[in-house]
């Protein structure tokens, strides 16, 4: 196969003057010798039999020293192939035999002799080439002249072109006489590799590290040396359109069978954007990795706190065409934790969304983004970006950033703005908010003391109701610090109207302890005003950020999303209405678990008698998963927080839930007109008990 020449440059070194390759030029083997030495090369190769060794005659040619050198076959100018040149080095060993009757024959056995030892010599010499998979023996006719025949004296060299081998390659080549007086000589050489192509270990991971150029394409290998039929088998998750099969058989120059099958498979292009990531390089520049090229468009959005989708600043910016592995810029003149980079691909469709300063500046702010706008003559206008639209400035609107603007463009004319972006026809300012926040609590704080004062006043005043009034303050100081509990946010799948009553009575049961308990049931409305995906955001992010926890209920059909989600599979049973938050929660739970970062701020749990934990996928089984009612201390005890103490009454509380959740338990597993069991909701109630679902 030719060897482009850029390869063979990264191979040998970077300046060709210092390892330049002899050309030679026609597809035929050569040989030639030294000086005064004539030799032959044979027309075919032989079969490669040493033989057994023989006494030499007398005096013969013995190869003594090999030496080899890379060199380049080339049929055109730039279709060459990599050969390798061997020169044998030959000398005269052994010595003439004496005549045992040399004295009785006297002057008549010196003249029988001296022809003989006057004459030239000639030796058939054999080279032997192992390259895997391909292995060769080529013999040479040297005829020494009897002038050069010096015994125990090299008499020169005879050179071969050339032996065809590969970069990388280990070459073994073996010389002897034919037949063989002394044993062969042998010569081991590693051919260079190419530097493009290293491995190295991250813990139990091994990545191959190619270093090639952008203009230059290549193809990757990665093959079984096995022999029969063979059944391979691919984890889907590694599946990619770019993934390829190359499949040959392990001969010369065989026939390569190429396959692509990945190319439009859907799976394979949704773990291509799963794997995808962005990387910030530097406040301007950033790069997409990913293992295939992905025809896409970026651009820039501002992300609010709250939970508001992350809204494009397009115009004035624009989409820019993304290459992976390619550095990209925005004409940012500073980074906001507030802006992030979206992602879509051909289709508009959005794939991936990633604060990229957030990590090194901080979290979200709750800034105000201005956009100015600037037209001819020195004309210009400002309008704050919300969720709504951007609003003008200033403006009569009942909007926050309308009821602010005069304060707003006063912080602007001040200096107290950040830029991010300036053009000829716009920039754009981000306006902190914090100082009117504060302003706004600090009149709560007022009115709270003013409030306090007064009611001290009157305490004061009627001193015989003190005590029922201290009473009743310390019950609503217990109250609210049980209200500031833990935050728990309780994801479920709808699989049934009785399921969602299963569910409810364990949330208002969670709720009587030091819980502060959020479920999609007791949100419809903003759950439909801001859609699922939105409403679960908001409720995730505030609860990690809390420090809080998200309770996975696990249910049969919470179990067929999941799969679907990890496997593409079919839909999972059951109809998913507009208040499922579940389907659209998994779009952001599966990154923290693929990414570990589930453990510690998740917990998985399931009815005993509707699913048994070894239904649920293994990837959600990397945190703890529990069986209700009959784990309830456990349950409640990984609820609690992180460093808590464990409670004396952890019993007596997983007791008190127990009761509020067994009617709502009887009634699901045996609806009224069916006969109950003899003994309650436990572990043992085995499988069966479900199928009243």
């Amino acid at each position: 196969m030719p060897v482009p020449w850029f390869l063979l440059s990264l191979a040998l070194g970077r300046s060709p003057v210092v390892l330049s390759l002899e050309r030679l030029v026609g597809p035929q083997d050569a040989t030639h010798c030294s000086p005064g030495l004539s030799c032959r090369l044979w027309d075919s190769d032989i079969l490669c039999l040493p033989g057994d060794i023989v006494p030499a005659p007398g005096p013969v040619l013995a190869p003594t020293h090999l030496q080899t050198e890379l060199v380049l076959r080339c049929q055109k100018e730039t279709d060459c192939d990599l050969c390798l040149r061997v020169a044998v080095h030959l000398a005269v060993h052994g010595h003439w035999e004496e005549p045992e009757d040399e004295e009785k024959f006297g002057g008549a056995a010196d003249l029988g002799v001296e022809e003989p030892r006057n004459a030239s010599l000639q030796a058939q010499v054999v080279l032997s080439f192992q390259a895997y998979p391909t292995a060769r023996c080529v013999l040479l006719e040297v005829q020494v002249p009897a002038a050069l025949v010096q015994f125990g004296q090299s008499v020169g060299s005879v050179v071969y072109d050339c032996f065809e081998a590969a970069l990388g390659s280990e070459v073994r080549i073996w010389s002897y006489t034919q037949p063989r007086y002394e044993k062969e000589l042998n010569h081991t050489q590693q051919l260079p590799a190419l530097p493009w192509l290293n491995v190295s270990a991250d813990g139990d991971n091994v990545h191959l590290v190619l270093n090639v150029s952008e203009e230059q394409h290549f193809g990757l290998s990665l093959y079984w040396n096995q022999t029969g039929p063979q059944i391979i088998t691919l984890n889907h998750t590694d599946l990619v359109p770019c993934l390829c099969i190359q499949v040959w058989p392990l001969e010369p120059d065989s026939v390569r069978t190429n396959i692509c099958p990945f190319r439009e498979d859907p799976r394979a292009h949704q773990n291509l954007w799963q794997a995808a990531r962005l990387r910030l390089l530097t406040l301007q520049s950033w790069l997409l990795d990913a293992p295939c090229s992905l025809p896409a468009e970026a651009a820039l959005c501002w992300r609010a706190p709250g939970g508001d989708p992350c809204q494009p600043l397009v115009p004035p910016l624009s989409w820019e065409n993304v290459t992976v592995d390619k550095v990209l810029e925005f004409p940012l003149l500073k980074g906001h934790p507030n802006l992030c980079v979206q992602q879509v691909n051909s289709s508009e469709k959005l794939q991936l969304q990633e604060c990229l300063w957030a990590d090194s500046l901080g979290p979200l702010k709750d800034d105000v983004l201005l956009l100015e706008t600037r037209g001819p003559q020195d004309n210009r206008s400002l309008c704050a970006l919300e969720p709504s639209g951007c609003t003008s400035l200033p403006s009569k609107a009942s909007t926050r950033a309308a009821r602010l603007g005069e304060y707003l463009l006063q912080d602007l004319q001040s200096g107290q703005c950040l830029q991010l972006w300036d053009d000829d026809l716009g920039a754009l300012w981000a306006c902190p908010m914090d100082k009117y926040i504060h302003k706004r609590w600090a009149l709560v704080w007022l009115a709270c003391l003013l409030f306090a004062a007064a009611l001290s006043l009157i305490l004061l005043l009627k001193k015989d109701h003190a005590k029922g009034w201290l009473r009743l303050l310390k019950q609503d100081v217990r109250s609210g610090a049980a209200a500031r509990g833990r935050a728990a946010l309780l994801l479920y799948s709808a699989d049934d109207s009785g399921f969602e009553r299963l569910v409810g009575a364990l949330a208002s049961a969670l709720c009587q302890l030091p819980l502060r308990v959020a479920v999609d049931l007791w949100s419809r409305r903003e759950l439909s005003a801001q859609g699922p995906v939105a409403w679960f955001h908001a409720q995730r992010r505030q609860t990690l950020q809390e420090g809080g926890v998200v309770v996975l209920l696990f249910s049969p059909g919470a179990v067929a999303l999941c799969s679907e989600w990890l496997q593409d599979g079919v839909s999972g049973p059951g109809a998913h209405g507009p208040h499922d938050a579940f389907r659209a929660s998994l779009s952001c739970v599966l990154p923290d678990f693929l990414q570990g970062r589930a453990p510690g701020s998740y917990v998985g749990a399931c009815f005993d008698r509707l699913l048994h934990p070894d239904a649920v996928p293994a990837l959600f089984r990397t945190v703890p998963v529990f069986t209700l009612p009959s784990q309830l201390p456990d349950f409640l005890g990984a609820l609690q927080q992180p460093r808590a103490p464990r409670s004396g009454r952890l019993q007596e509380r997983a007791e008190q839930v127990s009761r509020a959740l067994q009617p709502a338990l009887d009634s699901y597993f045996h609806p009224p007109g069916t006969p109950a069991p003899g003994r309650g909701v436990g572990p043992g109630a085995g499988p069966g008990a479900g199928d009243g679902t």
